[in-house]
């Protein structure tokens, strides 16, 4: 019996699969973070970070999260200003909202302090009592100063 042997043409190279093509990591917009006051817990001082915060609890005193959105849920109790980019209100609010973008009084809400925001929106149903400042940012600054209320080139001498 012979054996059978490969001739050199026969002869089968094995190539192994190139690897797995992963693209290189580019910022991907991570779902936000946010962070939940329970509707059992009640806190009294000043909250500020990084996040977005959804408050089902009760909160006294001044909430600053300027970048990120502030939602008081509909068992939220509040007696503080908030300061957010957006902040809706379901529940309950003692204090003035400082929105960066918008000020959002669903028609759970009931409100008693001033807004200011360059976007308001009150749903029909919600409560409210005070007053509404829509004015833009570039608008609140664009006062003359007295030095610059004078014409230019115009002198007070003459």
């Amino acid at each position: 019996m012979s054996m059978w042997k490969k001739s050199d043409a026969e002869e089968i190279h094995f190539t192994p699969p190139p690897p797995p093509v992963v693209p290189p990591r580019t910022p991907v917009a991570q779902p936000k973070e946010r962070a939940m006051i329970g509707p059992t817990i009640f806190i009294k001082g000043d909250l500020t970070g990084e996040e977005d915060l959804i408050i089902e609890g009760r909160v006294e005193g001044k909430i600053q999260l300027k970048q990120h959105n502030v939602i008081i849920g509909k068992h939220g109790r509040v007696q503080a200003d908030i300061f957010g980019k957006v902040i809706s209100i379901e529940g309950e609010v003692q204090g003035n909202l400082h929105g960066e973008e918008q000020v959002l009084l669903k028609p759970t809400s009931i409100v008693r302090g001033n807004l200011t925001a360059p976007r308001v929106v009150l749903e029909d149903g919600s409560n409210f009592k005070g007053s509404i400042d829509m004015c833009p940012k570039e608008a609140s600054g664009s006062e003359p100063s007295p030095e610059s209320a004078e014409a230019p080139g115009v002198s007070a001498k003459q």
